[in-house]
């Protein structure tokens, strides 16, 4: 996956490297006390950096969002861990990390993208739907035993069709 700049946000999407994690790890957990996503333990950080994609101030060097692709099976994956920092959100960050995961999916011809969220008007934005849960197959779940939410989860389940 190349690197994309957004010159006038002076904003550069990459893959994520090792030395990101401890900012992605941040960011996750200030999300995760709000209770807006699943923690992630430093270990599976690790496990799946190369999931991820990072946005960085380019003048700064400063790692300030990050959302991961994960893949769940040949035609279906997860865009999950999105999260920019507080002191730079609707500055198109979010917008621009989601592009991203969705070309890269189209990369690896991915049929469907879902989401799990607690925002869904930002992801009908780029044409998910909501859809129940129970369509969503059971290899999902795993990490929501994880949630303290579970099995009373209020997050809303999405699905992209891709075109074509």
């Amino acid at each position: 996956m190349r690197e994309r700049n957004n010159t006038s946000m002076g904003l550069l999407i990459r893959k994520a490297a090792l030395a990101d994690i401890q900012a992605i790890h941040r960011l996750l957990q200030d999300y995760s006390r709000k209770g807006e996503l699943l923690p992630r333990p430093l270990s599976t950080l690790y496990d799946h950096i190369r999931d991820f994609f990072v946005a960085e101030e380019k003048d700064r060097h400063r790692v300030i969002g990050c959302c991961a692709l994960q893949f769940c099976w040949e035609d279906l994956a997860e865009i999950r861990s999105l999260a920019v920092h507080p002191d730079s959100t609707r500055q198109g960050i979010g917008t621009a990390l989601v592009q991203n995961a969705i070309q890269d999916a189209k990369r690896f011809h991915i049929r469907k993208l879902f989401t799990l969220t607690y925002r869904p008007g930002f992801f009908s934005r780029f044409g998910f739907v909501q859809i129940d849960r129970s369509e969503l197959p059971y290899k999902i779940w795993a990490d929501c035993m994880m949630c303290v939410k579970f099995p009373d989860c209020d997050e809303i389940a999405m699905i992209y069709r891709m075109p074509g």
